[in-house]
């Protein structure tokens, strides 16, 4: 067994490319004639090798996770259009999260305002974990307004009626639960561990903009431009996606319009 000590940190790219010039380079023709299998261990390569692994699996994650959510919006609000709306939205929520944390990992001005003065790697973990919590709350409170716009949409059958409907009724509850979340995540921020932090800081920041910018914004706004397309599905399609009523039958207790007074 040999020791190599790279020149850099355990993080340096300089420390990462050497790594992977013993495995390719150096190692292989130094022992082609011997017919020996050398390998190349400890924190840094295993560092290394776990990053490489997430790096390579995670599009299947976030495939899976976004097309599994969109089938179950398709079958709870019976929407080609939402389903495909909440899933973008979603994917704009977490690539915000993800940009404030790259922002701050290197460093500077404002990296300090959190105690991150140095260029900083991240954990391989950090993203992954990330998505998964930032996609659930998310498709939360999607599913809490867009609820209650299809209920609006069941009465009325109003497009732009439905969306002020469904933002007046969930606005302060997504305001709310929104607000605790930032609450709970900022209050890592403080602590010294940097993936604490970073995470801290990534799903506040997330979950801020979403509630704010994402959610009660953008969503409406392009709701409003999509008109009658948010709730169309294709007649054979129809067929076969079942009759999920997530808050029940709304046409059936709601109450009944007043008949018009007819002059005397």
């Amino acid at each position: 067994m040999l020791t190599v000590v790279p020149s850099g940190a355990p993080d340096d790219r300089t420390s990462e490319e050497l790594v992977h010039r013993l495995r390719d380079d150096v190692l292989p023709a130094a022992t082609k004639d011997s017919g020996l299998r050398v390998y190349v261990g400890g924190v840094t390569a295993l560092t290394i090798d776990t990053t490489d692994n997430i790096v390579s699996r995670l599009p299947l994650l976030v495939g899976g996770v976004v097309l599994l959510s969109m089938l179950l919006l398709l079958v709870a609000f019976r929407s080609i259009a939402i389903a495909l709306k909440a899933a973008v939205m979603n994917l704009l929520s977490v690539a915000a999260a993800y940009g404030v944390v790259a922002l701050v990992l290197k460093g500077g001005t404002i990296g300090g305002l959190v105690g991150i003065d140095n260029p900083t790697s991240l954990a391989p973990f950090v993203p992954v974990l990330m998505f998964a919590v930032l996609f659930g709350l998310s498709m939360d409170y999607e599913v809490f307004l867009i609820a209650r716009m299809r209920e609006a949409w069941l009465r009325t059958g109003d497009n732009s009626a439905a969306i002020l409907s469904g933002l007046a009724g969930t606005a302060k509850v997504i305001t709310a639960a929104a607000a605790i979340m930032v609450a709970v995540f900022a209050a890592f921020i403080p602590d010294d561990l940097v993936y604490l932090k970073v995470i801290g800081l990534g799903m506040a920041s997330a979950i801020f903009i979403d509630a704010t910018i994402v959610r009660l914004l953008l969503v409406p706004a392009v709701m409003h431009l999509l008109g009658g397309a948010n709730w169309w599905l294709p007649s054979r399609l129809s067929r076969f996606v079942p009759q999920l009523h997530v808050e029940g039958r709304p046409e059936r207790y709601a109450p009944a319009r007043p008949p018009a007074l007819e002059p005397v």
